[in-house]
């Protein structure tokens, strides 16, 4: 959507609040020997206590109020109640909701307790090249440069990126156009980035594969070569200098 008013911008602030809030209240509530099903029932709580609805519930009848993807699942996880959270895991959460007509996404990955399983370091690179890329975003900037940009930064620190999950467009319904904020370099992508306008822009940093393919249960995405995924998302507000980041209140890059 793009922003044209006022109350427009209050009410984006105000759901992108409530994800926010939600995300970070969910991360730091997670501990060893939960279940993810816990977790998301938390978040649920969250969501219902600042009049906020789940996304994934109302526009695809998704199993949980929020995706709780673990080491090898690169998103959609289901947050089921036999999924038990271990010292050490690489846990992704992905909160978007809907409050009063307007719609808003974030996400994070996160080692849970000790690093004993050597993540940190994607997890790292994934917050990092988010932030480069959203700092490069304003209007007129073309959205195939900040595909390039992650990808460039990825290859950098010796990751590979996802190449068929995008950011994209928000505000008035869960994804809007722009529909394919890339993770890399797409040459056949020729638009731009437009001031006013409101988008989720992610990072899906790889060790190993570059295509997100999905399960048997239907929704769970894992990588086409194995290894592990960190993702990072933030909502923002694009303008003529640097966006206003909208979900800042998640603390991802605390």
């Amino acid at each position: 959507m793009s922003i044209s008013t006022e109350a427009e911008r209050l009410a984006m602030e105000q759901v992108s609040d409530a994800v926010a809030v939600t995300l970070k209240e969910m991360r730091e509530y997670a501990k060893p020997g939960m279940t993810a099903k816990q977790l998301d029932d938390f978040g649920g709580e969250i969501l219902n206590k600042l009049g906020a609805r789940s996304a994934p519930k109302l526009t695809y009848d998704f199993p949980g109020w929020t995706c709780i993807s673990i080491n090898n699942e690169v998103a959609h996880g289901i947050p089921s109640a036999d999924k038990v959270l271990q010292e050490g895991d690489l846990i992704n959460i992905d909160v978007s909701a809907e409050l009063n007509g307007f719609w808003s996404d974030n996400g994070g990955s996160f080692v849970l307790g000790e690093d004993v399983n050597g993540h940190q370091k994607l997890v790292d690179a994934s917050k990092q090249i988010l932030q480069k890329a959203i700092n490069n975003i304003k209007g007129g900037v073309r959205i195939a440069d900040i595909g390039k940009l992650i990808e460039t930064e990825a290859k950098k620190s010796g990751y590979t990126v996802i190449k068929n999950l995008t950011g994209h467009g928000v505000g008035r319904s869960l994804h809007e156009e722009p529909h394919n904020i890339a993770n890399y370099h797409d040459r056949l992508e020729l638009g731009r980035f437009r001031k006013n306008s409101v988008v989720a822009v992610e990072t899906f940093i790889s060790t190993k594969s570059t295509i997100a393919e999905t399960g048997a249960d239907g929704w769970t995405l894992t990588g086409n070569r194995g290894g592990y995924v960190a993702q990072h998302e933030h909502t923002i507000i694009i303008t003529g200098e640097k966006p206003v980041i909208l979900t800042a209140a998640n603390g991802i890059w605390d």
